[in-house]
């Protein structure tokens, strides 16, 4: 819905959870989710390309960075029923065959209020009994935005047999 002066409210997210491929083709489709574009952040080195991410080389996640309608989709819920759902928050540095730093669990909360959000439903998630081992999801500041090369961007809407490990649980 829009604003008075006619603007549609926009928030943003940003999460990761594995190989960004397949965590964008799930949130593309979820109501409320207005864009999305597959990067990295939480490194160090500056511009990185996909080949500077494998191997840890460079500490940047693979991630997702999600616009949304706050008015239909609520930060605490895309964390809730998605975020903690497409993907196993248990296993560290990884997520299944995909190893290595760049495929952690993270939240680069982006204020305060997302912050506070993402540790309260992290530790619903954990007493909820979803996840039988402790969630390792790391809850930090943003960091810098890098977008990922094009041919990434919706890269399982351009390659539909594409790899995924991505699933709702």
């Amino acid at each position: 819905m829009a604003d008075a002066n006619g603007a549609q409210p926009q928030e943003v997210a940003i999460i990761a959870g594995g190989c960004f491929w397949g965590m964008e083709a799930l949130l593309r489709d979820i109501p409320g989710v207005l864009d999305t574009d597959v990067g990295y952040t939480g490194g160090w080195l500056e511009n990185p390309t996909y080949h500077d991410t494998h191997d840890s080389k460079s500490g940047h996640a693979e991630s997702i960075r999600v616009v949304f309608d706050p008015t239909v989709l609520s930060y605490e819920s895309l964390l809730e029923n998605w975020f903690f759902r497409m993907h196993d928050p248990t296993t560290l540095n990884r997520q299944g065959g995909d190893i290595g730093t760049q495929y952690r669990s993270a939240i680069f909360y982006t204020s305060d209020a997302q912050r506070e959000t993402a540790e309260r439903v992290k530790a619903q998630v954990q007493q909820s009994g979803l996840w039988s081992k402790p969630i390792v999801t790391e809850i930090v500041p943003e960091a810098k935005w890098w977008s990922a090369e094009g041919y990434h961007q919706d890269y399982l809407v351009k390659n539909p047999g594409g790899y995924s490990c991505h699933f709702m649980r």
